[in-house]
C-alpha cells in the first residue's frame, strides 16, 4: 500500500466489528486474571502449566466443535429444512398433485389395475410394505394412451395451475429434494408442450407419441413422491395421512366422508 494512500472507512468498519472488540475484551480478562493469579499466589509454574495444558487441548477442542456438534447441528438443520420441504410437497399434491395423479393413471393408463393392486390399500400396511411397492413402482412401466382422454382438459388444468407452480420455485427448500424438483420440471415442460399446440385432433402419430413419452415422464415422478409423501404423513402426520388416504387418487371408490 502507499504511503499517502487511506484505508476505506468501509474497511475500518467492517475489521472493528463488535465481534473484534468482544475478542480482545477476552483476552484482556484472560490476562488480568493470571496477573490476580500471580500477584497472589507467585506462582508462575502453574500459571505456565495449566496454561500450556489448555493449549493443548484446544486442537481437541475445535475438533469436536467443528466436527462433531457442527455436523450434529447440520442433521437437525436438515430434518427441519425437510419437514418444511414436506409442508410444501403437501401443497404441491393438495392443489395439483392429487387431482393430476388422478386424471393420468384413471384416463390415459390402461394398465392402471396393477398400480392399483398396490396403491389403494396403503391404510394399514408397515414401513416394510412402503419399501415393496416403492420398489415395484420404479419397474413399473408408466405407459400411457393420449388417445383414451382428451389432451384439450389436461392442458386446460395444467396451465390454470402454472402461476402455483412458479411460486413452488421460489421455495429455495426445493433444491434439496431432487426428485420433487424433477417432478416439478416435468410438469412445466409438459405444461409448455400441450400449450404450444392448439388442436390436437390434428397431431400426427409421431407427435402423439412424443406426448405420450412428456405424460409417461410426470407420471412415473408423480407417483413415486406420491407414495414417498403418503409414507411420510404416515410416520409423521396421522391425521392429514387419515384424509390422504380418503382421497386417494388409485381408489377408485375413495370418499373424503369418514364411513
Amino acid at each position: 500500500m502507499y504511503k499517502n494512500q487511506k484505508v476505506p472507512v468501509r474497511v475500518l468498519n467492517k475489521l472493528f466489528t463488535w465481534k473484534f472488540y468482544f475478542a480482545i475484551a477476552l483476552i484482556l480478562v484472560s490476562a488480568s486474571l493470571y496477573f490476580v493469579h500471580f500477584l497472589i499466589f507467585r506462582d508462575k509454574y502453574h500459571i505456565f502449566y495449566y496454561l500450556l495444558s489448555d493449549i493443548a487441548f484446544l486442537p481437541v477442542e475445535v475438533l469436536i466443535v467443528s466436527f462433531i456438534l457442527h455436523k450434529l447441528l447440520q442433521v437437525r438443520e436438515r430434518k427441519a429444512m425437510l419437514n418444511k420441504l414436506n409442508m410444501v410437497i403437501g401443497t404441491f399434491f393438495s392443489e395439483v398433485g392429487t387431482d393430476l395423479l388422478r386424471s393420468i393413471s384413471c384416463v390415459y393408463d390402461p394398465r392402471v389395475n396393477e398400480l392399483r393392486r398396490h396403491l389403494k390399500v396403503l391404510k394399514t400396511e408397515t414401513d416394510k410394505y412402503y419399501n415393496i411397492v416403492r420398489t415395484r413402482i420404479r419397474t413399473y412401466d408408466h405407459n400411457v394412451d393420449v388417445s383414451k382422454g382428451k389432451l384439450d382438459d389436461l392442458k386446460s388444468f395444467l396451465i390454470s395451475k402454472r402461476e402455483f407452480l412458479l411460486r413452488l420455485l421460489e421455495n429455495p427448500n426445493l433444491l434439496e429434494h431432487d426428485g420433487f424438483t424433477d417432478l416439478l420440471w416435468a410438469v412445466f415442460h409438459l405444461t409448455d408442450e400441450l400449450a404450444m399446440r392448439k388442436r390436437f385432433s390434428e397431431l400426427p402419430q409421431t407427435d402423439l407419441i412424443h406426448l405420450s413419452g412428456d405424460i409417461k415422464r410426470v407420471y412415473g415422478h408423480l407417483t413415486l413422491e406420491w407414495l414417498d409423501y403418503m409414507h411420510h404423513l404416515k410416520r409423521s402426520y396421522p391425521y392429514i395421512y387419515s384424509l390422504a388416504i380418503r382421497t386417494n387418487p388409485f381408489d377408485i371408490d375413495a370418499s373424503p366422508v369418514v364411513s
